[in-house]
């Protein structure tokens, strides 16, 4: 079991290597932990992009000769299992998360996805959640994540049916962000991080910590993380540059706004 880490400035590449099939297993679970441990102690890295070196699966499934053996007693949860709690960490901590999906992803290597924050694929995206069939369920997030995801009628269908969800409804859906050719995807994930690295880690946990928020809660907290981030100053900088580079002028604005920002991201 092998996760390549290769950080470029503020990006982390983490590429899943697990022969022969890409099984989300112990030894998966075991690598994922002390990589993403690693890369959240690590202040220079802003986002990281997850790949798969295997040209067929992203990650197959869980290991269903592990499974079938499992029959431990019943005991209530009062927390969420250890592959939950790994892969919505994913999502909650406060590195931006990107997955490149080009291939297939199944059972609780969807679920792995499911936890990202991003998730860019390519024609060749394929997803499938095959537990219900099995006898059990998405149990690693995923039943939660599909929901809030796409909405419970769609989830619903994809759980319960176990079948698999190709590249362009998975976009029309709402689970990939952003659906590119294969040739261009690492490009294409790796710009968008480059981007997302550049921006104020400040301001991007807050908006990360919002989004999250039950949305009972959500303006509260989003009024709480504007008063946070103006009370520190460090917003006066990027807006200074942002009114040098024709910010707030109509003739700016009219004309390119992403050009005003790109001043305003320059080091």
């Amino acid at each position: 079991m092998a996760m390549q880490v290769e950080i470029d400035d503020a990006v982390a590449t983490v590429t899943i290597d697990h022969p022969p099939t890409n099984l989300v297993d112990g030894p998966l679970f075991v690598a994922l932990l002390d990589t993403f441990d690693r890369l959240e102690a690590d202040e220079s890295v802003r986002v990281v992009v997850f790949r798969s070196a295997d040209p067929d699966f992203f990650l197959m499934h869980g290991d269903v000769h592990m499974l079938r053996d499992l029959a431990p007693p019943y005991v209530p949860a009062t927390e969420p299992n250890i592959a939950a709690a790994t892969f919505t960490r994913l999502r909650t901590g406060r590195l931006v998360t990107i997955g490149l999906l080009d291939g297939i992803a199944r059972g609780g290597g969807c679920e792995l996805l499911c936890g990202l924050d991003l998730r860019f694929g390519s024609e060749r995206s394929r997803v499938g959640q095959p537990e219900v069939a099995l006898g059990i369920l998405a149990g690693a997030g995923g039943t939660v994540h599909w929901a809030r995801t796409v909405g419970r009628g769609r989830a619903l269908d994809i759980l319960l049916t176990g079948r698999d969800v190709a590249a362009d409804e998975l976009l029309a859906i709402g689970w990939l962000d952003r659906l590119v050719p294969s040739s261009d995807l690492e490009q294409t994930g790796h710009a968008v991080a480059r981007r997302i690295a550049a921006m104020p880690a400040g301001a991007v946990a807050a908006v990360k910590r919002v989004i999250d928020a039950p949305p009972e809660e959500g303006l509260v907290v989003e009024s709480d993380a504007v008063a946070k981030l103006l009370s520190t100053g460090a917003h006066r900088e990027r807006m200074d540059r942002f009114v040098a580079a024709g910010g707030q002028t109509r003739e700016a604005e009219v004309l390119d706004m992403q050009t005003i920002l790109d001043a305003v991201l320059e080091d």
